[in-house]
């Protein structure tokens, strides 16, 4: 069998986090990019999927895509990150600066990934700027201005309204990326990773990345929204609700309920075995974690 255990998933989560933050820069970026853009591929995806069904569902169904090929590819996705890195912060094999200069440099390779899809997809949509009878063009400005504007017209509440979608958001997508290590099996993780990122696409919720493509690109095709509206009434408070959703309810959570109050300690290395399956190192830990022999 290829399922592994939540004692090992919960090991494999603190070295993830470890690993991403002791990354170069350059790799962050890089890697930061090309999800973003693959991102912003699956959000296209989807937008046309439900032009030619007119089923909403349809978009839901098929955007995780875009998710799955990030996580086998290894690229970087900073709300998979919000769950990851503050476990080893925790755990003290990284510092606050690493997961905080992790999350500098992949959001600003996110941003200009997205940004240089928005280009190249909006010169498609268009025909060069030629053709403004495509009827994703008002998909991407209604959407643009619903995520800024549409908050800004509630005041403070819409602040609030956004950091909890955000929150609901990234509580599924950090699950996604965690489900992932449920599995040792390609199958069986790209069918573990799809369950959660339908749940959070098709009820709405703000998702960081995706706003930094769907707003901008927007905004170029003719949206009424400013850089200022796109960062105050969307993207500064979803990071935060992201960031609120994968530490606190995937991250610490699934600390919380496979660690509190227990006496056994997450082994510091995993060991690789025949068979493709992971092992705690220690005999004696793996036994007390119910890990597999």
């Amino acid at each position: 069998m290829d399922f592994v255990k939540p004692a090992e998933v919960l090991q494999s989560m603190v070295e993830a986090g470890e690993s991403k933050a002791r990354m170069n820069r350059v790799q962050m970026l890089i890697r930061g990019f090309l999800a973003g853009a693959i991102l912003a591929f699956a959000t296209t995806l989807a937008y046309t999927a439900v032009s030619q069904t007119s089923v909403g569902l349809a978009g839901a169904l098929i955007f995780p895509a875009g998710f799955v090929i990030i996580i086998l590819l290894g690229l970087e996705l900073v709300t998979g990150s919000f769950a990851l890195i503050p476990l080893a912060v925790m755990k003290r094999k990284v510092s606050v600066t690493d997961m905080l200069s992790n999350y500098f440099w992949v959001i600003a390779g996110h941003v200009i990934g997205c940004l240089f899809y928005a280009l190249l997809y909006g010169l498609t949509l268009t025909k060069m700027g030629t053709d403004m009878s495509n009827p994703l063009i008002q998909t991407l400005i209604q959407t643009s201005e619903a995520k800024t504007l549409g908050y800004q017209h509630l005041g403070g509440a819409g602040i609030a309204l956004v950091i909890i979608k955000a929150i609901l958001c990234n509580w599924m997508v950090t699950l996604g990326a965690v489900m992932a290590m449920t599995s040792t099996s390609t199958l069986g993780k790209i069918a573990a990773m799809w369950l959660p990122i339908t749940i959070f696409f098709a009820q709405g919720f703000e998702h960081a990345v995706v706003n930094m493509f769907v707003i901008p690109a927007g905004m170029m095709l003719g949206a009424d929204v400013s850089i200022g509206d796109w960062w105050l009434w969307n993207q500064i408070p979803v990071l935060a609700g992201n960031f609120i959703g994968g530490a606190i309810f995937t991250g610490f959570g699934l600390y919380a309920a496979h660690r509190w109050g227990s006496p056994a300690k997450l082994s510091s290395t995993l060991a690789t075995i025949p068979g493709g399956r992971s092992r705690l190192t220690s005999p004696d830990t793996a036994s007390k974690l119910g890990t597999r022999s």
